[in-house]
């Protein structure tokens, strides 16, 4: 059994709850998915599944071999398995997968940043705006002792490129599940920015 699929970020919005309460959510088109190519522990050392998602413009032959003739797909992504019994190349996912109430873990690319400073990264609170320190409000401070060691330890925490990394977000709770459209719901922030590729899985932590 697949317990994931490939989405899209949409964006957020509200919507009235059974008891008339406004509630937030944010919206991911999941699916349809087609399974590509199934691989097994004999063939290839492990159990899972290569779904594809979106309709590329153009496509390479070595991508177009790998959808086996099953459409042309802008993007290709692994899941593993436990067992692969009942899993087979053509199968559909969509968002029926997922019921209002589940937990999923949703990954996906932040937002990029580009180079910021320490109080923007690291949320450091900055010198003194007053006595003479004109130009100290968003300086860092300072990074370490004189002497010994004389340096800058590896890992300190220092202005630098911010975002654009692998995040998780985990136990979210699907509040939301639109079948005709392939949208879900969830409660919950959602890396990355809108239209973003992002990955769905069932939770880990229950």
């Amino acid at each position: 059994m697949i317990q994931g699929m490939i989405g899209r970020k949409l964006g957020t919005t509200q919507f009235f709850g059974e008891k008339g309460n406004a509630e937030a959510a944010t919206m991911i088109e999941a699916g349809p998915c087609t399974v590509v190519q199934v691989k097994t522990s004999e063939s290839d050392g492990y159990v899972a599944a290569k779904l594809g998602f979106g309709v590329a413009k153009k496509l390479g032959t070595v991508l177009k071999g790998q959808s086996k003739g099953l459409g042309e797909f802008k993007f290709l992504r692994e899941f593993r398995m436990e067992t692969a019994d009942g899993v087979k190349v053509g199968d559909k996912l969509d968002v029926s997968l997922f019921k209002p109430g589940d937990k999923i873990n949703v990954t996906g690319i932040s937002k990029g940043r580009g180079f910021a400073g320490g109080v923007k990264r690291y949320h450091f609170h900055g010198g003194p705006k007053t006595h003479g320190a004109s130009d100290r409000l968003r300086a860092p401070g300072s990074n370490g002792s004189t002497t010994t060691p004389g340096r800058v330890y590896k890992g300190s925490r220092r202005p630098g490129h911010m975002g654009h990394e692998r995040v998780t977000s985990q136990g979210l709770k699907v509040v939301l599940v639109d079948t005709e459209r392939n949208l879900i719901g969830v409660n919950g922030a959602v890396p990355g920015p809108k239209g973003g590729l992002v990955i769905i899985q069932d939770a880990r932590k229950q």
